[in-house]
Order: structure tokens, then sequence, then C-alpha cells
């Protein structure tokens, strides 16, 4: 029974880490820019082809000190068009309660990182990125980048539930059978006899 509790541990962390693996490591990246200078948004203008599809976009939003998102969140708006069309808008969301990423152990600096969806279709030609800032910013931002991956895989959001809740079975079921294991009664006929020939008077 151990070993198959633990084997739906080990399918419900692949399943929970697959979104988070799908968005930041399929593909290759296409480059990053810088998206906040001097204290305000400039827009992106980054050259896109077909081959690119589908491009996830991400955005990483730095903050001066480790405190500096002191109420778990900041928003950022994002939207990208091409030829006067919008094929992206979104709202990130980053809170301080998931483990930053963080550039040196020596910098104070933190990294959050959101997800701002893929653009399934690309046409060729120049695509216009804007950030801007959304109603609820509780964080001293140095910097702002857009990380765009060409050829990304699409993130099925059925798989983390499933995926946390597996974990959650097969960690009750492997405390469970350790501590049934733990208060089993010895066997008796394992024990020596205490009477008998060779044992003592």
């Amino acid at each position: 029974m151990r070993f198959l509790f633990l084997l739906v541990l080990l399918a419900g962390a692949a399943l929970g880490l697959y979104p988070w693996a799908i968005a930041n490591f399929s593909g290759s990246e296409i480059g990053t820019w810088s998206v906040y200078e001097a204290g305000r948004f400039v827009p992106a203008e980054i050259s896109l082809r077909p081959f690119d599809a589908p491009v996830r976009v991400l955005v990483d939003l730095t903050v001066w000190r480790p405190h500096a998102v002191q109420s778990g969140r900041a928003q950022l708006g994002i939207t990208a068009a091409h030829d006067g069309r919008r094929v992206l808008e979104e709202t990130l969301d980053f809170r301080a309660g998931p483990t930053p990423r963080q550039k040196s152990p020596q910098i104070t600096e933190r990294v959050f990182r959101d997800d701002a969806g893929l653009i399934e279709a690309v046409d060729a030609g120049t695509y216009r990125f804007d950030l801007s800032r959304g109603n609820v910013v509780d964080a001293d931002i140095k910097a702002v980048e857009l990380v765009l991956r060409r050829e990304s895989g699409a993130v099925d959001s059925r798989m983390q539930p499933v995926g946390l809740s597996l974990m959650g079975v097969g960690v009750v079921g492997l405390v469970l059978a350790f501590r049934r294991r733990r208060n089993r009664p010895d066997n008796p006929n394992s024990q020596p006899p205490r009477w008998g020939r060779g044992n003592g008077p």
C-alpha cells in the first residue's frame, strides 16, 4: 500500500508542476524587452513571424526590497495589438505568497513572474505590447520585463487541481500506512520461547 500511495504522490506532483513547466520551459525564448523606464511604462514593438506561433507572453516584475509587496498583491495590465487589431488583453496578478525568483543572494531585489497567456495565431509583422499600472499596486517597482517564448505549449488549467488533489491523497495515505505499520502488534511466534531445553532453568 505504501508503494501505491507513493506512486499517487509522484503522479500528483508531476501533474501539479505541469502547468508551470509548460509556461516557463516549453518552446524557445524569442527575447526579453524592458518595458519600464524612469518610473513609467514604455511600449515594446516586436517583429514576429508565423512559425513563432503559438507565442507565450510572460512578464517579470522586479521590486527593490523583499518587503516591497506589502499587501501581497500588485496588478499590471497588458495588451498586444497587430495592425490595429488587439490580439491579447490580460490583467497580471503578482502575489507575494509564492516564492519569488531571486537574482542573487547578495541582491535584495526580488523578481515575480506572471503568465499573460498565448497568442495562438501569428501573422508576420510588428506587434505592439503595452503595459499599464493596475488598480492595486503595493510595490516599489524597479523594472518590468516582457519575455516571449515561441512554439510554447498550451496549459490545461484542469491539470493543476487534479495534481494537488492526488498529492493530498498520496500524503495522507502514506501517513496512515506508516502509522498502521508502527502500531501493528508483534507476532508472538517470531519471538524465541522463554522455556524449554537450551533456555536455562
